[in-house]
């Protein structure tokens, strides 16, 4: 890519962020429902349809900051070293995911993280959206995937798989930051963390073999 092409695609990148940064500010000071794009483009300085070329639907200025994330498993499952079993690519991870404090497993104490959160999962529109986006994660890590001697048939094996990893990843961040909306702290909650993760990863290779 020429620099004048990498210099617009920072430039595009710059944008899209600073647009999800406004609206997600306005959000969590006003409510999602009380704001409305029209209120977004005037307070980043653009017009609405400039507003919609990067977000056609205003839960994607929201979703947006998991755009990072989107596709990750498979990216996992499919940049794994030589050897190494899906699923045991998928735990470290995960685990490693928590010992940093990845907002994306919960595990994060953040007051920003924790507002976040709290619009994401009490705005139905962004929690329906955010189902679309985690069918997508499927998708890619099903893809993927490749399952020996499925009982129930190519493709449809790996789809499986993966809606069970994706669901057991996301119940896992979930819980995490139930107990952190609760009033915990992530390092007092780490230990406890990686010890169910452990667990629930446990489970995944007992149920499926063929990826352990």
């Amino acid at each position: 890519m020429s620099d004048m092409g990498g210099l617009r695609e920072r430039k595009k990148a710059e944008t899209y962020r600073r647009l999800s940064e406004t609206a997600v500010g306005l959000f969590l000071e006003h409510g999602f429902e009380r704001v409305t794009v029209a209120d977004v483009a005037a307070a980043a300085g653009v017009s609405k349809p400039t507003l919609f070329r990067y977000f056609p639907a205003k839960e994607d200025l929201v979703l947006h900051r998991l755009a990072d994330h989107e596709g990750e498993a498979g990216a996992v499952v499919a940049g794994r070293p030589p050897g190494c079993p899906p699923l045991a690519a998928l735990r470290r991870h995960f685990l490693a995911g928590l010992d940093r404090r990845d907002p994306v497993t919960g595990l994060n104490d953040d007051p920003g993280v924790l507002a976040f959160h709290a619009l994401l999962y009490g705005t139905p529109s962004l929690v329906a959206r955010l189902h679309t986006h985690q069918e997508r994660d499927e998708a890619a890590l099903a893809e993927a995937l490749t399952l020996v001697d499925s009982e129930v048939g190519a493709g449809v094996g790996e789809r499986l798989a993966a809606g069970q990893i994706v669901a057991v990843r996301r119940v896992l961040a979930q819980e995490n930051w139930r107990l952190i909306a609760a009033g915990g702290r992530a390092d007092d909650l780490a230990e406890e963390a990686m010890r169910v993760a452990e667990a629930a990863f446990d489970q995944l290779c007992r149920g499926l073999p063929g990826l352990a």
